[in-house]
C-alpha cells in the first residue's frame, strides 16, 4: 500500500491524517512545526488555532455550524472529540482551551504507530503520490508559488484575530455578565455598555486609528466579511458596529434596566475565567493604538492587553475550477486539497473539508463506491458549493442557505431549520453505515 503525504498540521490536516491511519494507511504528515513558524502560530502542537477560540454555537437544530459538528461527530470526527473534551464554559458555543485541544490532538496523532510525522517546509507537490495538501491559510511562500504556478488562479484575503485581556484588569463596576435575552449558559460573557457620546468619540478614533502596515504581496487582496477587522467595518457607517459586534440587543444592563447604546462583548478564552477574548474585534491596529482605542469602553479602561489583535494572509484557491466535491483536483486524482484553502471559511468547515477528503482518498485506493454526502447535508452542501461552478467565488461558512430546499412550504423558520437538521443527521447516519460495511 502507497504511503499517504498529509501536507500540513493544522485542523484539516490533522483530521485527515488520523482518520486514513485508523483506516489502516502509512501516513506521511509534513509541518514546519516545531523546527519552524508562520508569522501567526508559536505553539509546536498540531491543531493550533490562531484566531478565536470558539468553534461557534452548538445548536444542532437552529445553526448550521451546530449541525456540521453533529454531523462530524457521527462521522467519528477525532478533531470534534477533542474540542468536546478540551472545551470551556462560552454559553450555547463551543469554545475550547486553545492548549488542551492542540496538546490532545497532538497526542493522538502521535498515539497512530503508522504516521510518520516530518518537521520541513515543503515546496512542491508529486501528483503521482496520493497527497492532501491542507497548508491553510498561511501556506509557505515557496508551497505557494508551486501552488500558484499549478492553478492560475490562486487567491488573496486577509484573516483577523481578537485582542485577549486580563480577567481582573476589566473595571466589573462599568460591565454585567449576562448572556444575550437569557441564553442557556451561566454567564460566559462579559458585558460592557457604552453610552452614545462615549461611542461616538469612540467610532472617531477608531476610523481615524493607525494600523499596521502591509507588506507587498499582500497589497490588492480580498477581506473577507467573516473575518472582517473591526476598523474596516466602522468606515461602513457610524451604526454599522451597533448592529454588528457591538449591538446591546438583547443585552439588559441590571444597573439600568435598560439595553445600552451600544455594549462589547468580551468572551472566556479559557475554563477558569482568567482572559477574555474581545469578540468580533478582529482588528490590523498598531498594538499602541488597539490599548488606546478599545480602552475607551470604560469597563477596559484599566484593561491589560493579554494578546493584541493580529491580521495575516490568507490563500485559498479558485476551487471550481479545479476541485470536484470530494475536494479532488480534477485532472490529479490522487491529490486533493483540505481546509481553508479550499475556501470553506471557519475551523469546522475546515475539519468537515479535511474528513471528506480522507473519506474519498481511502475509498478511492480501496477501490470502493464514492461517497456522496448530497447537499441534504452540511458538510455536503458546503463541498458543493465551494466546488460548484461560480465566477465570483469567494470563502463559504455553514449556513442553512447552502442546503437543498424542502421542496415544501413551512412558514416558521425555526420549524424550516428544525427539518432540514432532521433531514441531515438521517442523512449522514446512512453514510457512516455505509462508510463502515468494509
Amino acid at each position: 500500500m502507497k504511503k499517504i503525504n498529509v501536507i500540513g498540521g493544522g485542523l484539516a490536516g490533522s483530521e485527515a491524517a488520523y482518520y486514513l491511519a485508523k483506516r489502516g494507511h502509512q501516513v506521511v504528515l509534513y509541518d514546519i512545526k516545531p523546527n519552524s513558524f508562520t508569522p501567526a502560530h508559536s505553539n509546536k502542537n498540531y491543531g493550533e488555532l490562531v484566531c478565536s477560540n470558539s468553534l461557534k454555537s452548538n445548536d444542532i437544530y437552529g445553526n448550521a455550524c451546530g449541525l456540521l459538528k453533529e454531523e462530524l461527530r457521527i462521522l467519528g470526527s477525532m478533531v470534534i472529540e477533542c474540542a468536546d473534551k478540551t472545551s470551556v464554559p462560552a454559553g450555547n458555543a463551543l469554545a475550547v482551551n486553545r492548549e488542551d485541544f492542540a496538546q490532545m490532538i497532538t497526542d493522538k496523532l502521535r498515539s497512530m504507530p503508522n504516521i510518520e510525522f516530518v518537521s520541513c517546509e515543503v515546496t512542491s507537490i508529486d501528483f503521482s503520490e496520493p497527497t492532501i495538501v491542507a497548508t491553510g491559510p498561511l501556506t509557505t511562500n515557496k508551497l505557494s508559488e508551486f501552488i500558484a504556478d499549478n492553478f492560475s488562479s490562486q487567491l488573496y484575503f486577509y484573516d483577523a484575530a481578537a485582542p485577549i485581556v486580563l480577567a481582573e484588569s476589566i473595571d466589573m463596576s462599568e460591565a454585567f455578565i449576562a448572556d444575550r435575552y437569557g441564553e442557556p449558559g451561566e454567564g460566559d460573557y462579559i458585558n460592557c455598555p457604552i453610552d452614545k457620546e462615549g461611542y461616538l468619540a469612540f467610532y472617531n478614533e477608531l476610523i481615524n486609528a493607525k494600523t499596521a502596515p502591509r507588506h507587498n504581496f499582500e497589497e490588492d487582496t480580498k477581506v473577507f466579511d467573516g473575518c472582517m477587522p473591526v476598523e474596516i467595518m466602522a468606515k461602513r457607517g457610524v451604526d454599522t458596529l451597533r448592529f454588528g459586534p457591538l449591538k446591546p440587543v438583547g443585552l439588559t444592563d441590571p444597573r439600568t434596566g435598560r439595553w445600552a447604546y451600544a455594549s462589547m462583548q468580551l468572551r472566556k478564552e479559557d475554563e477558569y475565567g482568567t482572559m477574555y477574548n474581545i469578540v468580533g474585534f478582529q482588528t490590523n491596529l498598531l498594538f499602541g493604538e488597539q490599548k488606546r482605542v478599545f480602552s475607551m469602553f470604560p469597563a477596559l479602561k484599566n484593561a491589560e492587553f493579554l494578546r493584541y489583535g493580529v491580521m495575516h494572509r490568507n490563500t485559498y484557491l479558485n476551487s471550481p475550477l479545479f476541485l470536484d466535491n470530494t475536494f479532488s483536483v480534477k485532472d490529479k486524482p490522487f491529490t486533493y486539497f483540505a481546509g481553508q484553502i479550499t475556501g470553506v471559511e471557519g475551523y469546522v468547515e475546515s475539519i468537515a473539508s479535511g474528513l471528506v477528503a480522507a473519506i474519498a482518498l481511502d475509498r478511492k485506493l480501496k477501490n470502493k463506491e464514492k461517497i456522496e454526502f448530497t447537499d441534504k447535508t452540511v458538510i455536503g452542501a458546503l463541498s458543493e458549493y465551494v466546488t460548484k461552478e461560480n465566477k465570483n467565488f469567494q470563502p463559504m461558512n455553514a449556513n442553512f442557505g447552502i442546503l437543498r430546499p424542502l421542496g415544501f412550504r413551512v412558514r416558521q423558520k425555526a420549524e424550516k431549520k428544525r427539518l432540514q437538521s432532521e433531514i441531515s443527521l438521517e442523512t449522514v447516519k446512512k453514510i457512516k453505515e455505509n462508510i463502515d460495511e468494509y
